[in-house]
């Protein structure tokens, strides 16, 4: 009976009958008219629009981009800081003995939950209800980046403090010395190089988000794409996807960069400043007004969730729409990235697409597939697919390479084939952290699906662009609440399996 408090069994059941429900879709997709679509869309993209008219545009995209993920991200550590503090044992006197302070313990608790609350929902539904309070514009995604991000820094750092050596910081504190004197002294030496790592990982996450977020007018290359594809201006979208490649795959050598240089805190603040300068020049300050009057409007409406049954019945049909995308697309991913990462290994042109799989976020792919196979969640199972594809193979890759070679080699010797080696003696060695990291996608599948619906795809993120569009802010609040409750099943579940997760290092960047 014990098997059945699994988790799995259940999930795998879930699976086999998302791909039924969703049977008329991809009997769709194989009628080969989708196909011809996208096709000719492609075949219209090529050459690249290259006049210096639109390259000048997609240059002053690109800088906004980089603008509003650098001061997203100063926004989330001016957010995120104090939540790690107020919220962290490291720093706590009630974690030594004495009598706990009440109004302390309380405070502490409550920092910890609101970390929680912002980090839970996706950075691009805080950019959707931000661009209803303060318009079209980049102030839409800068607020967004720091709310969600800050309760991202708050968690990690919370955890990395809490890891490090704590006695020196409570003999600091058991001496009469202040938080920030044992802060500063007691915890920051054993553990700074990791801090600056990790918030050097999330500002190259801010440059995707940026890019991602405009999608939903929120400027940057994001809202430049999405208006090219609305007019079907194949060499305008391959342009700007090219500008985005190169964005991401400079953010991810400076990051690499700042990881293992000497002095990565100057170094980062010396970038950030940088960064910082361009986003002064560079953004129309006039565009980021913010309505103080419409915010309590606003807020007022929202807590007037809709709890009728006719919509709550929609939702449900958003929700489960929405777990069947990250399922499916789990499973295909997993299923498809087991044999390429077996090639991978003697095939380096594989890994080179694995890392243009990975480094196109879910919505773009979304985007484009929209085109060809229509509205509805086929279009989110397939761009979930080709993105996690790519970063699952890549942690496959990874770990086939770290994993002990003797039992695969002593295999060989004895006369096996290649397959039976890999079978029984590598396989055996790898499939458990092969199950750990697609378990982690299925739950980053299952917060991206819900940001798919923006352009289409399906799930309760149409449905919540819908109601945001149409200022029904009531059924936007049940949404959300939906949404909410989801991304928290998904960590319950995923603590359920108790199979070891990824370290940050190991992740890729949730958008």
């Amino acid at each position: 009976m014990n098997r059945w408090r699994h988790p799995l069994p259940w999930l795998l059941a879930l699976v086999g009958y998302s791909l039924w429900q969703q049977a008329d879709g991809w009997l769709g997709l194989l009628e080969g008219q989708s196909w011809r679509q996208m096709g000719n869309f492609l075949a219209a993209s090529w050459p690249p629009r290259l006049d210096q008219d639109f390259l000048a545009l997609t240059l002053t995209a690109t800088l906004e981009s980089l603008a509003v993920a650098t001061l997203g991200l100063a926004g989330a550590l001016l957010l995120g800081i104090p939540f790690a503090l107020l919220g962290s044992r490291a720093l706590s006197l009630a974690e030594l003995g004495p009598i706990p302070n009440p109004l302390r313990g309380a405070l502490r608790a409550f920092s910890r939950f609101l970390a929680i609350l912002l980090r839970s929902l996706p950075e691009l539904i805080w950019a959707l209800l931000f661009v209803r309070l303060s318009g079209l514009g980049p102030l839409a995604a800068i607020l967004a980046i720091a709310v969600s991000y800050s309760g991202m820094l708050a968690k990690v750092y919370n955890e990395i403090m809490e890891s490090g050596a704590l006695q020196p910081a409570r003999a600091l504190l058991l001496g009469g010395s202040s938080r920030l004197q044992a802060l500063w002294y007691g915890v920051l030496p054993a553990v700074r190089q990791e801090l600056l790592s990790y918030t050097v990982y999330r500002w190259e996450c801010a440059l995707r988000a940026s890019v991602i977020m405009g999608f939903v007018g929120a400027g940057g290359l994001g809202q430049q794409l999405e208006l090219s594809l609305r007019m079907f201006a194949g060499g305008e979208v391959v342009t700007l996807l090219l500008a985005f490649i190169l964005l991401v795959t400079l953010a991810d050598g400076l990051s690499a960069w700042l990881r293992h240089t000497r002095s990565p805190g100057l170094q980062l603040l010396a970038c950030l400043g940088l960064a910082s300068a361009i986003a002064l020049h560079q953004l129309d300050w006039r565009m980021l007004s913010f309505s103080l009057g419409g915010l309590g409007q606003f807020i007022g409406e929202f807590l007037q969730p809709d709890w009728s049954p006719p919509f709550l019945l929609t939702v449900g049909t958003g929700l489960l729409d929405t777990v069947q995308m990250a399922l499916l697309s789990t499973l295909l991913s997993a299923l498809l990235a087991l044999p390429l990462a077996c090639l991978a290994r003697h095939c380096w042109p594989l890994r080179l697409l694995f890392n243009l799989l990975r480094s196109v976020p879910e919505l773009i792919f979304a985007s484009l597939l929209v085109i060809a196979v229509g509205l509805g969640p086929v279009a989110g199972i397939l761009a979930l697919t080709l993105h996690t594809t790519g970063v699952l193979a890549r942690l496959f890759v990874e770990t086939l390479e770290n994993a002990d070679q003797a039992p695969r080699l002593a295999l060989q010797l004895s006369g096996a084939g290649p397959t039976a080696s890999f079978w029984y003696g590598l396989f055996p060695l790898v499939s458990r952290q092969w199950l750990a990291y697609s378990l982690y996608r299925g739950e980053m599948n299952l917060r991206a699906a819900t940001i798919l619906g923006v352009v289409g795809a399906g799930g309760l993120g149409q449905q919540l662009y819908v109601s945001l569009s149409l200022f029904r802010y009531d059924q936007a609040a049940t949404l959300i609440l939906a949404i909410l409750l989801l991304v928290w099943l998904a960590e319950a579940i995923s603590r359920r399996t108790r199979l070891p997760r990824p370290a940050p290092s190991q992740r890729d960047c949730q958008i």
